[in-house]
C-alpha cells in the first residue's frame, strides 16, 4: 500500500482500561552529545516521568562514564544495565522475553529506546527493533537517504488496518521548545495576523559552530547527508508544521506544498580561501597562520573552552574522557590530552582511507575536504487548496489556512549567533517578528504591535530537548498505562505522526535535488514517483 500525500494512517481508539505506571525505563542508544542531552532531559527534570535504565555504546570510556552519571544509583551494573552494542542489547531482550514466556523470573525490561548514533545507522537499529514493539524515539534525522526513511517507515506502520503498536518519535525539537509553540498558537488558534502570506526563517549556525560541526566533525561530507538534512531538516519540518498542518483543534487535511526550489553551495571553507601565510600546513598546531586564524583549534577548544572550565559540549566531541577528568580535578591532564588530540595530523604517506575515516578536530578547516553547503536557501510555494463544497460554508471559510502562500529558509554558517533562529511572518491582517527570544507582533488596523517573551527554561534548543523527552515518555506512559491507545497518545502528546516526519525528510531530499539539477520541482510529481513508487515496491516485496 502505497503512502499517499495527504492521508494519514491512523486506528481507532478502543476502549480501554487504565492501569497506574510507576516511572517508565529507557535505553540510551549512543553516549554522544544528544545521548547526554536526553539523558539529562530524563534524569534532571522531575516533571518528566522516566529514567535511564540502560545504555548501550561502544566506547568504553562513553559507556561507562554514561553508567555512572546516570544509572550508578547501583554500586554495579546489573544484567540489562549497560552493553557494548545495540546488537547486544536485541539478544538480551530476546533472551529476557523467552525466559519470561517460559515462566522465569526475569528483571523487567525498557519501555522505550532513545536511538542516539550516526545517522547513517538509523535505518538498521529502527528495523530490527521495530518487531519488539518498544516506543522509540529517534534522533534527526530519522535517516541519510529517502529509501532507508520510507524502509523504517515500512517497518513501523503496521498493515491492514491494524492499530499501531508503538509510540515513534523524531528529534524535531523545534516544535516543542515554549517560543515555537506560542509561535504556532498566535498563528493558527488566534490568527494574530489573519492568514499568513510568507514567511522568512534564517537558521544562523555559527561560523566556529560549523568549522566544528560540518567541516572537522561528522558531518562534512554529502556521502554522510548534506547539511540541509543533518543541520536543518528540523526547520524545514518547523516550517511544515506552521504552514502545512492544520491547528490541534481541526480535523481538515493538511495543506500541502506545490513546489519546491533550492540553490547554495559550499562558499568558503575551501582550498581556494586558505590564506597565503597558512603555507602548507594542515594542522592548526604547527601552522604559521594559526594566532590569527579565526578557525584555530587551539583558540576554539582550548582557549574558549577548556581554560574556561567547559568540558561538554564542543570539547568532549573531540576527547570524550575530558569531562570525567575534569570532574576528578585533573585539568592538567585534560588539557594534555586534548592538546594531543588537536595535534594529530596526516602527511602524503597517511592512507587517504585514514584521513577521510577519521575526525581531525585540530585540521586545517581549508584543507579538510568537506564538501556540504555552508549556505543554502530553499524556496517553499503553497496554492490555494479550499476544502470542498459546504452549503453552510463559503469560500471566505473553505480556504482559511489554504490560501496561496510561499516560504523561504536560509542556512548560514558565517554568524555571529549560533543557532538562534529569527524570521519574519507577513500575514493579511498583521506581521510577525521573531528570534529566539522575543516574538513582535504588529496589527495593520491598530498600527500597534505587542511583544511576548516566552518561557525560557533553559537547556538545548530553548528548552525544545527537554520539552520533547517529556512528550515522549507522556505518550509512552498514556500508552503503558493503558489510559490511550497508540494513535490518540501519539496525536495527544506527540503532535507529530510517523506521516508528518516523511513529509517533512522528504521535503529536504526534494530541495536537494532541485539545488543539484536546478530546477523547480513539483511536489505532487515528485512525491508520487518517489514515494508512493517505492513504497508500492516494498509492498509488493514485502
Amino acid at each position: 500500500m502505497a503512502l499517499s500525500e495527504g492521508q494519514l494512517i491512523g486506528s481507532e481508539s478502543p476502549d480501554l482500561m487504565s492501569q497506574e505506571r510507576g516511572p517508565l525505563s529507557f535505553l540510551i542508544i549512543g553516549a554522544g552529545s544528544r545521548g547526554n542531552a536526553y539523558a539529562t532531559a530524563l534524569s534532571e527534570n522531575p516533571t518528566i516521568n522516566g529514567y535511564v535504565g540502560a545504555i548501550a555504546e561502544p566506547i568504553a570510556s562513553k559507556r561507562h562514564s554514561f553508567w555512572r552519571k546516570y544509572i550508578s544509583e547501583r554500586k554495579e551494573p546489573r544484567p540489562g544495565d549497560v552493553f557494548e552494542t545495540w546488537q547486544e542489547f536485541l539478544d538480551y531482550e530476546k533472551d529476557r522475553r523467552d525466559r519470561e514466556q517460559k515462566g522465569e523470573s526475569v528483571l523487567e525490561g525498557v519501555d522505550g529506546v532513545f536511538v542516539c548514533v550516526l545517522d547513517e545507522m538509523h535505518a538498521d537499529i529502527i528495523t530490527t527493533l521495530a518487531p519488539l514493539h518498544l516506543h522509540i524515539m529517534s534522533e534527526k534525522p530519522l535517516a541519510t537517504t529517502l529509501p532507508d526513511c520510507l524502509k523504517i517507515y515500512r517497518s513501523l506502520k503496521p498493515l491492514g488496518g491494524e492499530p499501531d503498536r508503538a509510540i515513534f518519535s523524531i528529534g524535531h525539537v523545534l516544535r516543542y521548545s515554549p517560543h515555537n509553540m506560542l509561535l504556532r498558537q498566535l498563528l493558527l488558534e488566534d490568527e494574530v495576523i489573519g492568514d499568513v502570506l510568507s514567511i522568512e526563517h534564517t537558521e544562523p549556525v555559527g561560523y566556529w559552530h560549523f568549522s566544528h560541526s560540518y567541516v572537522r566533525g561528522n558531518w562534512r561530507k554529502e556521502s554522510m547527508g548534506p547539511s540541509l538534512l543533518t543541520k536543518s531538516c528540523h526547520d524545514i519540518d518547523l516550517l511544515l508544521w506552521l504552514l502545512c498542518s492544520p491547528p490541534a483543534s481541526s480535523t481538515n487535511p493538511p495543506h500541502l506544498p506545490s513546489s519546491v526550489s533550492s540553490s547554495g553551495s559550499l562558499l568558503y571553507f575551501k582550498r581556494s580561501r586558505k590564506p597565503a601565510l597558512a603555507r602548507n600546513a594542515t594542522n592548526c598546531l604547527s601552522c604559521p597562520a594559526e594566532p590569527e586564524c579565526l578557525y584555530s583549534a587551539k583558540k576554539i577548544y582550548m582557549q574558549d573552552h577548556l581554560a574556561k572550565g567547559i568540558a561538554g559540549w564542543p570539547v568532549n566531541i573531540v576527547a570524550p574522557e575530558i569531562e570525567d577528568l575534569m570532574r576528578q580535578g585533573e585539568k592538567g591532564t585534560a588539557t594534555k590530552i586534548l592538546e594531543a588530540e588537536l595535534a594529530r595530523d596526516y602527511n602524503a604517506s597517511t592512507p587517504k582511507f585514514d584521513i577521510d575515516g577519521k575526525r581531525w578536530f585540530g585540521r586545517c578547516v581549508w584543507e579538510a575536504d568537506n564538501s556540504v553547503c555552508d549556505d543554502q536557501i530553499v524556496t517553499m510555494t503553497w496554492e490555494e487548496a479550499p476544502l470542498p463544497p459546504n452549503r453552510s460554508e463559503g469560500m471566505e471559510s473553505r480556504i482559511k489556512g489554504r490560501g496561496a502562500k510561499n516560504a523561504t529558509f536560509h542556512m548560514v554558517a558565517s554568524t555571529e549567533r549560533q543557532c538562534e533562529r529569527r524570521g519574519r511572518i507577513y500575514g493579511t491582517k498583521g506581521e510577525i517578528e521573531y528570534d529566539s527570544k522575543a516574538i513582535r507582533v504588529y496589527d495593520f488596523a491598530s498600527l500597534q504591535a505587542q511583544t511576548h517573551h516566552p518561557y525560557q527554561p533553559g537547556g538545548g534548543h530553548g528548552g525544545g530537548d527537554a520539552g520533547l523527552v517529556r512528550q515522549f515518555v507522556k505518550a509512552c506512559e498514556a500508552v503503558c498505562s493503558q489510559k490511550m491507545d497508540v494513535a490518540e497518545a501519539q496525536r495527544v502528546h506527540i503532535g507529530c505522526t510517523l506521516d508528518d516526519v516523511i513529509r517533512s525528510h522528504a521535503m529536504v531530499f526534494a530541495a536537494e535535488e532541485a539545488r543539484k539539477e536546478k530546477v523547480l520541482i513539483d511536489w505532487a510529481k515528485w512525491w508520487a514517483a518517489h514515494v508512493e513508487v517505492t513504497m508500492d515496491e516494498m509492498g509488493k516485496r514485502s
